[in-house]
């Protein structure tokens, strides 16, 4: 393999001579091979989107000339738009503050910039990383990738699933069905009111996603080092956040305090902690989507959802709820990922967390499996999903809690014997009422219905 030779502060490096890095990347490269877990692409175009606003912002305050900053902003827009992929090889597992990534970056572009000006104009650290340290680039990289991710991709995958959702609900308002309460039955529930449940829910955890916004808005950028803002001009946090506002068009602004900026991660663990709680919520809908569909003939068998493939390789016909399996496992992926994070934050030593690799690998992974399984499961399970109103029907009309009507004109304890011998004989919930003396059966007749109990 054919070579280059590369130097940084420590000394000469071998470079593949078909790489765009430099002598820290391949020191990292060469330093971490652990796992299989790389840096996320979202990362680095949210780095592409950072570099080219720090650039932006130095060159308002004079600190970099027109020339250098025109490269920059051409070689971080190649980056934003994906034609440099292979050159960000990186493992998370690595520095934990992230500084071999934020270098990859700063040695990539310098690359690209020094090709493109046909001479050495670009110094990664000197230019590129001008008025920046790792330390301050790397969070504000990290809430630049998870607000994006949350805006474009959990965001509308969320909102298919509460029209669809919604459509459910609507179309199934006056289909009377049994309730049930710790997996036993209950008094009736139309299903729309059942699927309104869940759409609620959803449309919580959307919010709490939402409020989890304003913490992820705020930028390190302007901090260095330990926050003090050390070789960074006056106003150049807000001039960088009002640059990457304006690349993303998303309200991003300067944190206030730098110091808690670089050494706190909080605001990422409040808003995984709303992704957390998306997750059981699509626990619980998929579980119940399961449990409702179960059967065809030995569960409770009152949905029908698409079938969609196979399900056994040795029961010839068996089909399985594989769309509420796969959204169940992310769920429980989510909230593994929700452990590390709260356990990442909390090791902020000092002025630096430096776990931030592994935050920003979790949180980004969240959105990403949030975000496929909800639209997957919305497209192929949720959308296909109809009511079996003939085994709701028989089911509510063999309900024992349906009793409850009648807990007006006979009382709490009568309505317990008549469930119980209904039960015990295998009776109807009439025949027990009649053979107890308690109604008529014409009488029976004219109090009971359940339909009315919703």
């Amino acid at each position: 393999m054919e070579q280059r030779i590369e130097h940084d502060t420590m000394g000469e490096v071998a470079v593949p001579a078909d790489k765009l890095w430099g002598a820290q990347t391949q020191r990292s490269f060469e330093n971490f091979p652990i796992g299989e877990e790389k840096m996320p692409p979202d990362l680095i175009h949210a780095f592409g989107v950072l570099k080219e606003a720090c650039a932006a912002a130095n060159h308002r305050l004079g600190t970099l000339d027109t020339r250098r900053y025109q490269l920059i902003q051409s070689a971080c827009q190649a980056i934003r738009a994906g034609e440099l992929a292979e050159q960000f090889p990186l493992s998370v597992w690595q520095t934990g503050s992230g500084t071999q990534t934020n270098m990859n970056c700063n040695e990539v572009i310098a690359h690209v910039g020094n090709a493109q000006a046909g001479e050495t104009l670009l110094h990664p650290n000197d230019h590129v990383n001008l008025s920046q340290s790792s330390n301050d680039t790397f969070p504000s990289a990290l809430h630049i990738a998870a607000v994006t991710a949350l805006h474009t991709r959990l965001e509308p995958a969320l909102t298919e699933m509460l029209l669809c959702l919604q459509r459910l609900e609507t179309d199934n308002q006056t289909v009377v069905k049994t309730g049930r309460t710790h997996l036993q039955d209950a008094v009736p529930i139309t299903f729309g009111q059942e699927i309104s449940g869940w759409r609620s829910m959803l449309e919580h955890a959307r919010d709490m996603i939402r409020a989890s916004l304003a913490g992820l808005y705020e930028l390190a950028l302007g901090g260095t080092a330990v926050g003090t803002g050390l070789n960074a001009p006056p106003g150049f946090d807000a001039a960088a956040a009002e640059e990457v506002a304006r690349l993303t068009g998303l309200p991003f602004r300067p944190a206030p305090n730098k110091f808690h900026a670089l050494s706190a991660r909080d605001g990422l663990v409040f808003s995984h902690g709303a992704l957390k709680a998306l997750a059981a919520d699509l626990m619980k809908l998929a579980n119940d989507v399961r449990w409702l569909a179960s059967g065809p003939r030995c569960g409770l068998g009152e949905i029908f959802i698409p079938e969609n493939e196979p399900g056994s390789s040795i029961m010839p016909g068996k089909v399985n709820p594989t769309q509420c399996e796969a959204l169940t496992m992310v769920a429980v992926q989510v909230m593994g990922n929700d452990t590390v994070m709260g356990v990442a934050a909390s090791q902020g030593n000092f002025e630096l967390n430096v776990y931030l690799p592994v935050m920003g690998y979790n949180y980004l992974q969240s959105v990403r499996l949030l975000s496929d399984a909800m639209r997957s499961f919305t497209r192929r399970c949720l959308s296909g999903l109809t009511p079996n109103r003939e085994k709701m029907a028989e089911n509510l009309h063999r309900s024992l809690m349906t009793v409850t009507a009648l807990t007006p004109l006979v009382g709490y304890e009568n309505g317990a014997k008549i469930a119980k011998l209904a039960h015990q004989e295998d009776l109807s919930l009439k025949e027990a009422a009649v053979r107890l003396g308690l109604f008529t059966p014409e009488a029976f007749e004219a109090a009971f219905h359940p339909e009315t109990m919703i």
